[in-house]
């Protein structure tokens, strides 16, 4: 069951333009085809479910310490991954897991962008054993059986659980930029969908005129008022819908020197943190959360990730802290809270590209247009001192928030101009380090410095290059004479 309804949500996600197109035109099309469409689409999901079925097992080679995978329908493959290369096991149920009652095992190196195996359906006893031994290099655990640290991980308590307040408080004061890219996105999609379906159409130039008619009204500021509201308001209902949906009843347990998370509504997740796989940890908090005492907490571990982008997506994160949880995780990742060492500032040609792109040109290109094409625009030029102003502030304190901070024990860059990010970084899990500098930028002594980790990068632009260098030479002496491991 599990196989079959994973097969037909991949399928309609890849023909969802097709089936859009067949509900508008569902009183055209023949009735008897259509049907016999849809059963043959779902025989054929069906068998393909069932062969995946029949041909996946799964077991542990405890001679070798390899788990062995064989999966397949008509190209069957066996893989092997040696039990000390996993990085992480993750226990995830969705709905349609809940509804049958069976879990969900993911297996994730660091030699892959992807999962590099998924369980779709086993029980909770054996999923909990399994990822245990897992997660363990020692041969007496045996997945056949319930081990001692399996039951233990059973009965512990959590000591921090995010409170519905908190989720709440974190759902409605953060994520504005990526709830309203969502929104545009859908309602774009929304709308090419439908005008490539009726283009060439009576109805649709019907409609044009009727949308035409009404932008032409003289009502442009009560409308973009009314829109502006609308839409922030529908910004934050998503927020706090998604953040509800995704993070409801979020736990944090200990277990044999491991954080172990559990979190979800409709889909329930568990995973489970490792301090010395920690690579990167990143605290966000703007001026709302701090007045109400709640700040996001991510963490990335090592990840077979080739961009920052798959990393960000990687990254666990941990919502509604407040300041006494904070420091309980940052403790038992660390062994106490980082503190910030000696500050390093940008130069101020940090702000002239910012400034160029978000300001010079926008307003050139306003008045370029309304002097060459359209004097209309001109009629709405009371909007651009607010965009000069907002524009103008979220560089400044851009600017201002910019900051690297470097003691013996960490590396801190802060930055951020609503949301205030600290990411914190120890020097022996540096794996790389890349120092540029431009030739117009030699007479400034200013230069750039990019922090390469396995579970991201870290860069500090336009810095004292005579200081980045020091600093550069100082975390190279520390990895190569550390006796700690980079995980």
């Amino acid at each position: 069951m599990v196989m079959f309804t994973d097969t037909l949500q991949k399928i309609g996600r890849a023909l969802w333009p097709i089936l859009v197109i067949w509900i508008f035109k569902f009183n055209e099309m023949n009735k008897l085809y259509l049907a016999l469409g849809f059963v043959g689409v779902v025989s054929v999901v069906g068998i393909v479910a069932y062969l995946q079925y029949l041909n996946f097992t799964f077991y542990i080679d405890d001679q070798n310490d390899e788990f062995i995978i064989h999966k397949g329908v008509l190209n069957k493959s066996k893989i092997a991954i040696q039990l000390h290369k996993i990085q992480q096991v993750n226990i995830n149920q969705s709905l349609v897991q809940k509804i049958i009652g069976v879990h969900a095992l993911d297996i994730d190196t660091a030699g892959s962008t992807k999962k590099e195996v998924s369980i779709r359906a086993i029980s909770h006893d054996l999923a909990v054993a399994l990822k245990t031994k897992l997660l363990s290099e020692a041969k007496a655990v045996s997945v056949t059986g319930e081990s001692s640290e399996a039951i233990h991980t059973n009965t512990e308590k959590p000591f921090i659980a995010i409170s519905f307040l908190s989720l709440i408080k974190i759902g409605i004061t953060s994520n504005y930029v990526r709830s309203f890219g969502l929104l545009l996105a859908f309602f774009f999609t929304v709308f090419e969908n439908i005008q490539n379906l009726a283009r060439n159409s009576e109805a649709m130039d019907k409609v044009d005129a009727e949308i035409e008619t009404y932008i032409n009204q003289n009502m442009a500021m009560y409308s973009m008022m009314i829109l502006i509201i609308a839409v922030f308001f529908l910004i934050l209902v998503i927020n706090l819908f998604r953040t509800i949906i995704k993070y409801f009843d979020f736990r944090i347990t200990k277990q044999n020197h491991s954080l172990l998370l559990s979190f979800g509504l409709l889909s329930t997740k568990n995973t489970i943190i490792k301090p010395e796989k920690v690579q990167i940890v990143a605290l966000s908090q703007n001026w709302l959360q701090k007045k109400m005492n709640v700040l996001n907490f991510k963490i990335k571990q090592a990840s077979g990730s080739e961009t920052e982008k798959e990393n960000k997506k990687s990254a666990i994160e941990i919502p509604g802290c407040d300041e006494l949880e904070k420091d309980t995780i940052l403790k038992l990742l660390f062994g106490q809270i980082p503190q910030k060492g000696v500050m390093l500032k940008p130069n101020f040609r940090k702000l002239l590209f910012p400034t160029l792109f978000f300001i010079i040109i926008p307003v050139l290109a306003i008045i370029g247009y309304g002097f060459t094409a359209n004097d209309k625009v001109f009629d709405y030029i009371f909007f651009l001192p607010v965009y000069l102003i907002f524009v103008g502030l979220l560089l400044y304190f851009g600017f201002r928030n910019y900051r690297l901070f470097v003691n013996e024990q960490y590396i801190i860059r802060q930055s951020g101009a609503w949301d205030i990010d600290n990411e914190i970084i120890e020097p022996h899990k540096i794996q790389a380090i890349k120092v540029s500098q431009f030739f117009w930028h030699k007479r400034a002594n200013i230069g750039s410095v990019t922090i390469t980790t396995a579970g991201g990068d870290l860069s500090f632009h336009l810095g004292n290059f005579t200081k980045v260098k020091e600093l550069v030479n100082l975390w190279l002496y520390q990895v190569e004479t550390t006796k700690e491991n980079w995980m």
